[in-house]
């Protein structure tokens, strides 16, 4: 597969051409941002957990009936990608408050919900990705009705393996940020990450934080807790 010219760089990756117009190539960054780009910093070996991390979780997706993007992992941070058109809404599923969540409501972090939750918000930086419900997200035009619906029953699907997968790891899933592309053929799949980055994650005894939020609070221990999450997800997957 040849690579070619970069089509984009994001603030976690960057994407190129190849010579097959239907796939691309996604290079993970070890460069680390937080509060929509106003906090920046490194997460020195982000860039091959994060990687790594996503390519086994959407292969493991796959078998349990969510399609993804994932074609190929080609080195330790470049991967091989069906091209998508990226549908604007970022999928934010909650299974515990914390974050934004707990902040909006006055919610105590930490507090487990009866069910699972979902928000979406438009996947906007210069708005500043805001919160909308699934009628403003059908006025904008950004999905239709039936796109809705599958995303949201694939998210919930998401989110019952990924509650089950980290919990046979000693982790809590407690919430994460999904994306959702279309193939040229209107169907929707998996895209983007699953990774520290996206996912809020718990160790399930003590309770210590083993995600992006080390880096967002500065409570040090960055690249050990993104070790020790890619440690026992691989002893799992063994």
């Amino acid at each position: 597969m040849e690579k070619r010219k970069q089509l984009y760089e994001g603030k976690a990756k960057k994407v190129y051409a190849t010579d097959d117009p239907e796939l691309l190539i996604v290079s993970y960054k070890d460069d680390a941002t937080a509060f929509n780009g106003l906090k920046k910093g490194t997460i020195a070996g982000k860039g091959v957990i994060n990687n790594k991390m996503s390519n086994r979780l959407m292969q493991q997706l796959e078998k349990a009936g969510v399609p993804t993007h994932f074609v190929k992992e080609l080195s330790d941070r470049e991967t091989l990608v069906k091209k998508v058109s990226i549908v604007p809404l970022e999928v934010i599923v909650r299974n515990i408050a914390a974050g934004s969540f707990s902040k909006r409501y006055g919610v105590e972090e930490g507090k487990a919900f009866i069910h699972p939750t979902i928000e979406f918000s438009y996947k906007n930086d210069e708005l500043g990705d805001p919160l909308l419900n699934t009628d403003q997200a059908l006025v904008l035009g950004l999905v239709s009705k039936e796109e809705v619906e599958t995303i949201r029953a694939y998210s919930y699907r998401i989110n019952a393996f990924l509650q089950a997968f980290w919990r046979s790891c000693g982790v809590t899933l407690v919430d994460f940020k999904l994306e959702f592309g279309r193939l040229n053929d209107g169907t929707i799949v998996l895209a983007d990450e699953i990774s520290p980055d996206t996912c809020r994650l718990w160790d399930s005894k003590t309770g210590e934080k083993l995600d992006k939020d080390r880096f967002r609070r500065d409570l040090g221990g960055v690249e050990e807790a993104y070790q020790e999450i890619m440690k026992r997800l691989e002893t799992q997957l063994m």
